[in-house]
């Protein structure tokens, strides 16, 4: 299976393969800082109610209860304070005052109201001294470790610039000017002393159209257009080619803070994928994955049971799909076909009567009981639950004509992680498609999903599920 960036110039290839690994998720730290945090408060206000109560009237889980509220009161404190934004979370002395405050504001609060009849002093007293025992001791090393994260780039956001030259220097000064973005590499059609090699040590490793190849075999999180707006015809060209990727688009002529926002007026498109829509999406996957993969185990073991006795051959076919951003992914199902006919690619359509498909492999593909080892791809991360249906890498229609020749803007559609079952299969349109019509409607079910996702949309589509698969079968063979 050929890498995406195979067709990449060496110096390409060697900075994709730097960052392949995406960099850490501001709302992610924000979020175990924030539960740390919050357990932390909240066992040191338990001790306090504790110390504080006579024991006939304490009570454990009431002062668990009370313990609780008043940690969750302590991370909302702090998040007011704006403790967790990205040039916070480093700071060792303003990060100990606002948790001081953020601990001792719902102990007082506690005192006066004076739940199981505690000891107003002492539950104040222990209450300061076991935030300055525990949550602040931790969150100063949290602190230092999340500055040197910081320092050493693990947490910043990376950039691709779209022209060279005096455009390419300016932005990249603002940026560092601003902190938090490294600019990877700058994209260019131009050469010369138009558009040099390197740029304050930012190198031009490629054309305009090599950059949705990068983008999708790196991890980067934006792409700055900085062409002056004059050339609005090229930018205009730009824009319908970049709008395959995820992240969002931005032109900097606009731009005085570079603070390249999305939502802003220099936004020239949105990205769909960031960071809070992977953390929401996997958090999304995990819970009900989990939750259906339990579920599914029985009707899993009877389905290997019948694969195995039906025809030899192993249970389970592994094959290559286009995943999120055009990735090439190996996506499990149970095995339909007789093995000499397995076909890992995905090149030849299987069409209605199709004599490589085995009697219970006729069944499982009408019932879509074929696909539930995908649930195994969805946590590993490989697919989400709800999403576009992953197609064949080199996907091709029943007459062999390549869908990206069918329908422009084709890999539009893989701006979110692929899923087991999307918006389109829920429509009936499933199956093997027959011509641009059908191939074109599924296309546009999966934009309107990528443009109007959220989880109560995936939570809708899970349970639409079951029944579409009954009432709309006509197209599963």
């Amino acid at each position: 299976m050929s890498d995406l960036s195979d067709t990449l110039s060496p110096t390409a290839r060697h900075l994709a393969g730097r960052y392949r690994r995406a960099s850490m998720s501001m709302p992610l730290v924000a979020l175990v800082l924030g539960a740390s945090d919050g357990v932390l408060l909240g066992l040191v206000h338990w001790f306090a109610f504790y110390a504080a109560t006579p024991g006939a009237a304490f009570g454990a889980w009431a002062a668990a209860a009370f313990a609780a509220g008043l940690g969750a009161v302590g991370v909302a404190t702090t998040v007011l304070f704006r403790a967790y934004d990205r040039g916070r979370i480093g700071r060792v002395g303003r990060g100990t005052l606002i948790l001081l405050a953020a601990s001792l504001g719902p102990a007082l609060m506690a005192a006066v109201l004076r739940p199981m009849d505690l000891d107003a002093a002492r539950f104040l007293a222990v209450a300061g001294l076991g935030t300055v025992m525990l949550p602040i001791p931790v969150r100063a090393v949290i602190a230092k470790i999340m500055r040197w994260a910081d320092e050493s780039g693990l947490m910043e956001r990376r950039a691709v610039l779209v022209g060279g030259g005096d455009g390419a220097r300016r932005v990249i000064e603002g940026l560092d000017r601003a902190g938090g973005t490294r600019v990877c590499a700058i994209f260019d059609d131009r050469s010369g002393d138009r558009s040099p090699d390197l740029v304050l040590d930012v190198p031009r490793i490629g054309r305009f159209d090599d950059l949705v190849g990068f983008a999708r075999a790196a991890e980067i999180d934006l792409v700055i257009v900085t062409l002056d707006v004059s050339a609005q015809e090229r930018i205009g060209q730009l824009l319908e080619t970049f709008a395959v990727l995820p992240v969002p688009v931005h032109l900097s002529a606009f731009s005085e803070s570079f603070d390249f926002a999305p939502g802003g007026l220099i936004s020239l498109s949105d990205g769909t994928f960031g960071a809070r829509t992977r953390l929401r999406k996997r958090a999304f996957d995990l819970a009900f994955g989990t939750l259906a993969l339990i579920l599914a185990m029985p009707v899993m073991a009877l389905a290997a049971v019948a694969v195995k006795l039906d025809s030899p051959g192993p249970i389970l076919f592994r094959q290559w799909r286009a995943g999120f951003s055009d990735r090439p992914i190996r996506v499990l199902k149970f095995r339909s076909m007789r093995e000499e006919a397995a076909d890992p690619d995905g090149r030849a359509v299987v069409t209605r009567g199709d004599a490589r498909v085995t009697r219970v492999g006729a069944f499982l593909r009408r019932t879509s009981i074929d696909e539930l080892p995908q649930l195994f791809n969805v946590l590993r991360g490989e697919l989400s639950l709800v999403g576009p249906r992953p197609h064949a890498v080199d996907a091709r229609s029943a007459a062999q004509d390549s869908f990206d020749a069918m329908v422009k803007g084709y890999s539009r559609r893989h701006r979110l992680p692929p899923g087991i079952t999307g918006w389109a299969q829920i429509h009936g349109l499933r199956g093997t498609v027959e011509d641009a019509s059908h191939l074109r409607a599924r296309v546009d079910h999966d934009l309107w999903y990528i443009e109007n996702w959220s989880p109560w949309l995936d939570l809708k589509i899970l349970l639409m599920t079951p029944g579409s698969l009954v009432m709309r079968r006509e197209n599963a063979f």
